[in-house]
């Protein structure tokens, strides 16, 4: 179906203010992802404002045939969240935030970002684990995994995740908990978007406590030390604490955090700021939401991304090395190395019950180049491939999918592993044996042959 027929069956089915057209006035800005380097123009936008009008506009992008991309915060490494030529499901007005704070429980649209859901639990003191920049989409974050500064503690914000309701690829409207469509539900716990549109979720609350922060720079010189410092503290560190670190070629940035009322406090924090020597910086005075915040303008819409992520199950001396020794060719300043310590409540899950596959390891890494021309894609990509590459073989097997800006069959079987996408692809072939929801880290039915998909690489 071309275009022009496009717009006319959905103008005809669908309520003509939710449907944005490329002659709409609002069309250039809502076509636009976080990645600058996603440059993509789709026939049509929707914007559904409650679950009825997603349900038919799923039925109606079946019927057309054409791709179909959901959106929640734009926030993906490869563009998942738009196309040329077909749809967008843009659930940005899907976005309130619930909180009851007796039950602690929070009921979350689809399209909330993490900052709408940050305000509204933390006036009551409580908290769910999830990322670390505000801007971010709350339900790709959670369909991925989700972690956090309060995952040692918590869990990951999947395993949070109380209930669902989710638009299959028929256009059904499920309600999904572990009593209810209980396979599906494990399939969302690190699946990603696979197997429905989430239009809201209801997640488990914690009281929060009091938070102490820390953050101390390393210079270039004294990387090597640092980081062998990091993975002693790291060894011996409660749950109520970890830290997380940005390694450039200008040097060692690490931010230490603790929470909740075990009295350690800003106390287990002081000797992050003595890893090779005195470093620069201190302990702060901030609260939650502002910590949750401060990296939103270094990784603001319109700059340019490349992502590799993986997991160690340690920090050993060798990958400290490639580390310290690949920060220094770093194309420019801002491309980094981002490394968050793990294990605690992460660990306590079984690996096989979620998705998610990762549970043993002790930190997530990600080599992230960051860049604001176009003339410099090539030799920024390069250096987040070839860093990706080299920390890859160190890692432990299994990866985190929302961290990846390569896309295919080989990517996502290295996520999960093969027993795990097997079961995956037979679950793909109960809820979406088309592969409507193929705009994702894809994972095929398992009665179809997957190809790698292409058009989302980088």
């Amino acid at each position: 179906m071309q275009p022009s027929g496009i717009l006319r069956e959905l103008l005809g089915r669908l309520p003509r203010d939710i449907v944005i057209d490329p002659g709409a006035p609002s069309y250039e800005s809502l076509r636009r992802v976080w990645n600058d380097m996603i440059d993509r123009r789709p026939a049509a936008i929707i914007r559904p404002g409650d679950v009825v009008q997603v349900s038919e506009a799923v039925r109606l992008a079946a019927a057309t045939g054409l791709p179909l991309a959901v959106r929640c915060g734009g926030h993906s490494f490869p563009g998942f969240s738009t196309c040329d030529g077909g749809i967008v499901l843009d659930l940005s007005r899907m976005n309130t935030v619930s909180v009851d704070p007796n039950s602690r429980l929070a009921i979350v649209g689809g399209g909330a970002l993490l900052r709408d859901v940050d305000k509204a639990t933390a006036k009551y003191g409580l908290v769910v684990p999830a990322g670390v920049v505000s801007h971010t989409g709350a339900g790709g974050l959670t369909l991925g995994g989700g972690m956090g500064w309060t995952s040692r503690r918590f869990g990951l914000t999947i395993d949070n995740l109380v209930s669902a309701q989710v638009v299959t690829a028929n256009g059904d409207i499920l309600e999904v908990s572990d009593s209810s469509h209980p396979d599906l539900f494990w399939g969302l716990k690190g699946g990603g978007g696979n197997f429905g549109i989430v239009t809201r979720f209801q997640f488990r609350l914690h009281p929060l406590g009091p938070i102490a922060v820390g953050v101390w720079n390393y210079a270039p010189n004294r990387v090597t030390a640092a980081l062998e410092g990091l993975s002693a503290l790291a060894k011996r560190a409660p749950r109520s604490q970890t830290h997380s670190i940005g390694l450039t070629k200008s040097g060692l940035r690490v931010t230490a955090f603790h929470s909740g009322p075990d009295g350690l406090g800003y106390e287990s924090l002081v000797p992050f700021g003595n890893l090779a020597g005195p470093g620069e910086g201190g302990l702060e005075d901030l609260d939650f939401l502002t910590l949750q915040s401060r990296s939103d303008d270094f990784v603001r819409w319109g700059r340019r991304y490349y992502g590799k992520g993986g997991f160690f199950s340690a920090l050993e001396s060798v990958s400290i090395r490639e580390m310290a020794d690949l920060s220094i060719s770093a194309p420019n300043e801002d491309s980094e190395f981002y490394m968050i310590h793990l294990g605690g409540a992460v660990s306590d899950v079984s690996d096989d019950a979620t998705a998610y596959t990762g549970r043993r390891a002790q930190f997530f890494w990600l080599a992230q180049a960051i860049w604001d021309d176009a003339r410099d894609d090539e030799q920024c990509i390069s250096w987040g491939r070839q860093a990706g590459q080299r920390l890859d073989v160190l890692s432990q097997t299994g990866n985190y999918i929302n961290e990846q800006s390569d896309v295919g069959q080989a990517v996502a079987e290295r996520a999960y592993g093969k027993t795990k996408y097997d079961r995956l692809a037979a679950l793909k072939a109960e809820y979406d044996p088309s592969n409507l929801f193929r705009l994702n880290q894809n994972i095929a039915p398992a009665h179809r042959v997957s190809e790698p998909n292409t058009e989302q690489a980088l």
